[in-house]
């Protein structure tokens, strides 16, 4: 009967596929675990608890779908933002923002005041197509609907959401009708334009209503330029303008004229980014391939060319993909080129002489990939774009290749492709501390995947939240207070004491990195700490009205309570109790794959007499060959005070493992307390029969 002692020295590949199980030559086999689930992957190697979600608010209203998105001023001024139908809320410091006064009963602001708010235009249904960029303290949004807006923070209190009133463009192609346009006036308001025609106005129909706010460029003598802004319509060849650029040299009515590209008659762009100092709007409902460049360094002006009908290289312009098939620009992220996403494949813009600035003509624009994008705003992480493909399931690596001087397009999903089954409808990149992209699949399972592409690490990991019914709906990333790590923040849909509702929660880091206790612990869901005089009562728990809810206790697993008028009773007095929803980690290794004596250990009995785990800071663990089959794994020793939390555990703990001969030579690991746990390494001592 041979023994065999192996080692998992790692758990970097992450939750690999079922279809995967048969694959024991694959290099990264051993590193990879049947399941990982409420366990993140480090990027050096081990695995650990993930941390809990924490309670910030409820949403405004529970009943509707909701949206957060960062806005990051600095790495110690950023904030989420909560869309929801025809708002936004703000968040700041873990807590909403409001008018009135915070609560100190608990270690962050819950909020007493009325919460700050802001109108917007967008209804519930259009909240996940919003796309934004930032600079400094103004946030661009786009949305096909909606005219584009800024979001300007002057203070926490003190956000406008206006209108961007272009300058000089974007505009249309130029007409090419024997169609003239001309004016009652050569300056000032409520100036009337005639058209000689309908032909060369959208499409034929003339002028429409929709075209009220539309910008009219117009040729009226020897290479002078000026343009007016459409304030109402009286027919199709009639309309109100008033002048915006300079005085006309005349009333002539002329044929060199060409109409604004952003209305409601030709939809307004639906993807927005900066690149080489340009703000870059994309894809109108009528220009669905095209992109809109700013003027440089002047985000809001879009002219073609100078007064004088000059194009300078500084001046805005419109490029077109062409391609043998409508390809709706989906995303587009601004590195050393600008990467865009269509719906049938992958390009960068750049500049084609690379000595100069891009230019109105000075820009190249190559396909490199054919797969497809997803409309979901990638992150962009060091010099890779990660998106998702067309069916919204395959996250791809869009990165260059020195070898090819071509950009690629690897699928980083394909070891666990049944991990984001079902689709994924949001995503967000959390760099500190271990490179998480965040991803959320459509029926609410959150997902996380571990990048370091340089140490060759694509770990991914599922996470099933606390609580009935619970569903993440969106997720955003923002540093935290002092900078030092990213903080990610969730939509958390439950169901509470028989009623449906959506709560803003931020995950934890579960223990903090110079923690020597477990009173530092939060792994549990939708939580809330109090931290003051030893009390047997804890109040404020009313958004866990009617739940049983674990806690910690000083630092030691308290028997479960349920929350009733919004409080529970202890049985002592303490000082730091954490309260929320539990849930369960665990970590199941693949089949083992060592000790036998002829050929490969598939399919032959196994029986692991005993078995070393290398752990860091644990605490309350248990282990077996199978879910139903746990024993618990000693943490107390005789010399702990028994009125006293043990300390947490980091070394080697040697443990008899639950006897059992099976074909399979499973080993799991599960924490159901809200204690700490990270596993380095296992070390098991394994003995395999010839059958």
């Amino acid at each position: 009967m041979p023994r065999s002692a192996p080692i998992f020295t790692n758990f970097t590949a992450g939750e690999l596929s079922p279809r995967l199980e048969g694959r024991v030559d694959l290099t990264k086999y051993p590193n990879g675990c049947k399941t990982l689930e409420n366990m993140i992957v480090q990027k050096h190697g081990p695995a650990s608890r993930r941390g809990g979600f924490y309670f910030s608010s409820e949403v405004k209203d529970s009943s509707k779908k909701t949206r957060i998105l960062p806005f990051e001023f600095s790495a110690t001024q950023a904030y989420v933002i909560e869309f929801g139908d025809q708002y936004i809320r703000f968040y700041k410091n873990y807590g909403q923002i409001q008018t009135g006064m915070f609560s100190e009963e608990f270690d962050t602001p819950f909020s007493k005041g009325s919460a700050y708010e802001v109108s917007t235009p967008y209804l519930e249904d259009e909240l996940f197509d919003l796309v934004i960029t930032q600079s400094a303290d103004v946030l661009y949004i786009a949305h096909q609907n909606h005219e584009p807006r800024t979001l300007s923070r002057l203070g926490d209190t003190n956000w406008n959401l206006d209108i961007i009133d272009f300058l000089d463009g974007p505009y249309d192609s130029i007409n090419t009708t024997t169609t003239t346009l001309g004016f009652s006036a050569t300056t000032g308001t409520g100036v009337t334009v005639t058209a000689s025609a309908v032909a060369g106005i959208n499409n034929g129909s003339g002028f429409l209503v929709t075209d009220i706010g539309r910008l009219i460029r117009f040729e009226d003598g020897a290479s002078h330029y000026t343009y007016l802004k459409i304030t109402a319509r009286a027919d199709t060849t009639h309309v109100t303008a008033d002048f915006i650029g300079p005085d006309a040299s005349a009333t002539t009515a002329r044929t060199s004229w060409r109409l604004g590209a952003f209305s409601a008659t030709t939809g307004y762009p639906s993807v927005v980014t900066f690149f080489e100092q340009r703000l870059v709007w994309a894809a109108t409902t009528n220009r669905p391939q095209s992109m809109f460049f700013s003027v440089s360094a002047d985000y809001e002006n879009h002219a073609p060319t100078n007064n004088d009908g000059d194009v300078l290289d500084d001046s805005g312009f419109v490029y077109t993909i062409a391609t043998d098939q409508v390809n709706t620009i989906r995303w587009m992220r601004a590195g050393k080129v600008l990467s865009v996403g269509t719906a049938g494949g992958e390009f960068i813009v750049s500049q084609g002489d690379q000595n100069s600035p891009l230019s109105p003509t000075n820009t190249r624009v190559v396909r490199q990939t054919t797969f497809g994008s997803a409309a979901v705003t990638p992150p962009q992480v060091g010099n890779s774009v990660l998106f998702l493909q067309r069916a919204n399931r395959k996250i791809r690596e869009y990165v260059y290749q020195f070898e090819s001087d071509a950009y690629t397009a690897p699928d980083l999903s394909i070891l666990s492709e049944h991990i984001t089954e079902g689709g994924v409808v949001d995503m967000a990149y959390q760099q500190e501390p271990n490179s998480i992209v965040w991803l959320v699949r459509s029926d609410g399972v959150l997902v996380g995947m571990t990048y370091e592409r340089s140490q060759d690490v694509v770990g991914w990991h599922r996470h099933i939240i606390g609580g009935v019914d619970a569903k993440i709906e969106s997720v955003s990333v923002i540093p935290n207070t002092t900078g030092s790590r990213d903080d990610l923040w969730a939509i958390i849909q439950r169901t509470i004491n028989g009623q449906s509702v959506r709560y803003i929660e931020f995950m934890t880091t579960g223990m903090p990195e110079v923690s020597v206790n477990t009173i530092d612990a939060t792994y549990l869901d939708s939580m809330l700490s109090y931290d003051g005089s030893p009390s047997s009562q804890i109040f404020g728990l009313s958004h866990l009205e009617g739940q049983t809810v674990s806690v910690l206790a000083n630092g030691a697993a308290h028997p479960d309570r349920v929350v009733s008028s919004g409080s529970i009773t202890l049985n002592d007095d303490y000082s730091v109790a954490h309260i929320g929803l539990p849930y369960t980690s665990t970590l199941q290794t693949m089949r083992i794959e060592a000790g036998a004596r002829d050929g490969t250990a598939q399919g032959k009995k196994k029986r692991i007499a005993r078995i070393t785990y290398r752990l860091y800071d644990t605490l309350g663990l248990k282990h077996g060959p199978s879910a139903d089959r746990l024993d618990i794994i000693p943490f107390r020793s005789s010399a702990d005070d028994m009125d006293e939390a043990p300390a947490l555990f980091t070394g080697d703990k040697e443990v008899e493992f639950p006897r059992n001969w099976d074909k399979d030579g499973y080993i799991f690991l599960v924490q159901d307390q809200p204690l700490p746990f990270t596993v380095l390494a296992i070390m098991p001592e394994l003995n395999t029969t010839k059958v």
